[in-house]
């Protein structure tokens, strides 16, 4: 028992100190690790099993929709970076740039791309002539690299995987339309699959992405009351289309620009999925996105029958369920740990006595719950018990996000409003961007969105108290 104990070591408490409780969930559940490169990780099989979960489902989604993948290179010349004033002033604190081709210097610096809106629209340019060729509803699955000065494991590195969507469209009705639909498209998936409960809205003027008409974005609020941007959709309008000469013939045989959209979900969602769900025991994973949904353990296998028994259930379960076994010579006490350390949903148990009775345990990771299950009704109570887990995960989560939602009428109670209750404080603004800065330096909040649900809680700026515009979501975030 010495022995597990030393290997099952304890994670620090999130009420202690949650930044060191994330990394040492992400850490101790084998999620990452650290590279030889500052600010980048290594994705270890737990962690990418939970990125091809999601990349498989985002990819279901998209693909509903009309999507098709693409792939493009990840090398941008500096001249093609150059041609959108706002996009690459927007980028240019975060590039990394290429200057030698083996021994030879480059004639022109190559930036490793932070985002491929030049790419695409260097491509259009010349794969759209007529208005047969609209619309273009193109995505890709790459990694994108950007020189972040403070870096956390998913939340925030300097390379990391993502996908990426760029379409073109005849006309700005038709590319509103994509921005809208592609951002609900993240927030049905954040809220089905993932439990996470999301608002949805509009970035200012001062948040939304560089060269965009207009950033959407989806905020989660993770447990320790700040903000996570947890998906993005953007409306380029013709702007770009303009940087880059990319028109079309329409109908009448008139030349027109494009109209275009960009949208994104990265690994820093897996961020999301530990900080909205987890615990001091480590991961708690919704069912539906989980690598492994169920882990069957066998209490004294070495007794006749339960070794056999319990790889016996797991084949029965295997094709319905992501199922394993843990047939190792550790302890059920460390392998309990170890199941509830990787926020597997459900653990079977099953023991001689358990044999006896022709029934197996089953344990729920969020609470713990134990249920005595007949061995002819597992498959029908596991279903029911997954299901009725990813249900309760996401009530959780709804919960707390609906108990750290804040109304501010005025400055004062906005400072109140953060110190004792962190999370999105709800208050109106006048649309001027000094309010927001003022914000932001004095209190470290920052503007989340304008959410699509507008309601007038007061009539004035919750900052300057001049007349109010629009009802805003303010929080700090990561």
């Amino acid at each position: 028992m010495a022995k597990d104990k030393k290997l099952v070591e304890s994670i620090t408490s999130m009420q202690e100190d949650f930044a060191q409780w994330y990394t040492d969930v992400v850490k101790k559940a084998e999620l990452i690790d650290y590279a030889s490169v500052k600010g980048c990780m290594v994705i270890k099989p737990a962690g990418y099993a939970l990125w091809e979960n999601i990349q498989h489902e985002l990819d279901r989604r998209f693909k509903a929709t009309g999507v098709q993948n693409v792939y493009m290179p990840m090398f941008i010349p500096e001249s093609l970076l150059n041609k959108e004033k706002d996009h690459v002033e927007g980028f240019a604190p975060e590039v990394a740039w290429v200057t030698h081709g083996g021994q030879n210097e480059l004639q022109e610096r190559l930036c490793v791309r932070p985002t491929s809106e030049t790419l695409f629209c260097d491509f259009y340019k010349n794969d759209i002539q007529s208005y047969r060729d609209l619309p273009k509803v193109y995505n890709q699955w790459c990694s994108v690299v950007r020189w972040e000065k403070e870096t956390r494991p998913f939340l925030r590195s300097r390379e990391f995987l993502w996908q990426e969507g760029h379409t073109a469209h005849a006309t700005a009705q038709e590319a509103q339309e994509r921005t809208e639909q592609m951002l609900n498209v993240y927030a049905d998936f954040c809220e089905e699959v993932l439990a996470i409960p999301v608002i949805r809205g509009q970035k200012t003027e001062k948040e939304k992405f560089a060269g965009a008409e207009a950033t959407y974005t989806i905020e989660a609020l993770m447990h320790d009351g700040k903000a996570l941007q947890s998906g993005t959709s953007h409306n380029f309008g013709d702007g770009f289309a303009k940087a880059f000469g990319i028109q079309y013939t329409d109908k009448n045989n008139q030349l027109q620009y494009i109209y275009q959209t960009s949208w994104g979900l990265s690994t820093r969602i897996i961020g999301a999925i530990i900080m909205v769900h987890g615990d001091d025991s480590g991961l708690v994973l919704p069912p539906k996105i989980a690598p492994v949904q169920v882990m069957v353990v066998p209490i004294q296998q070495q007794k006749p029958g339960v070794l056999e028994k319990a790889k016996q259930i797991c084949s029965s379960l295997e094709g319905r369920f992501r199922v394993k076994a843990d047939d190792t010579d550790k302890s059920p006490g460390w392998k309990f740990a170890e199941q509830e350390m990787r926020g597997i949903p459900v653990r079977i148990e099953l023991g001689p006595k358990d044999l006896e009775k022709g029934q197996c345990v089953l344990v729920r990771r969020d609470t713990r719950e134990k249920y005595e299950t007949a061995l002819d009704e597992v498959v029908d109570k596991l279903a029911e018990l997954l299901d009725t887990v990813q249900k309760d995960m996401f009530a959780r989560a709804k919960a707390h996000l609906d108990s750290h939602i804040s109304d501010a009428a005025d400055y004062e109670a906005f400072k109140e409003a953060l110190d004792k209750n962190p999370g999105f404080i709800r208050g109106m603004w006048c649309g001027d961007q000094a309010c927001e800065d003022k914000i932001k330096e004095e209190t470290a909040a920052t503007s989340r969105c304008m959410p699509f649900e507008q309601t007038r809680i007061s009539d004035v700026c919750v900052c300057c108290g001049r007349p109010a515009k629009k009802l805003v979501f303010w929080g700090k975030a990561y």
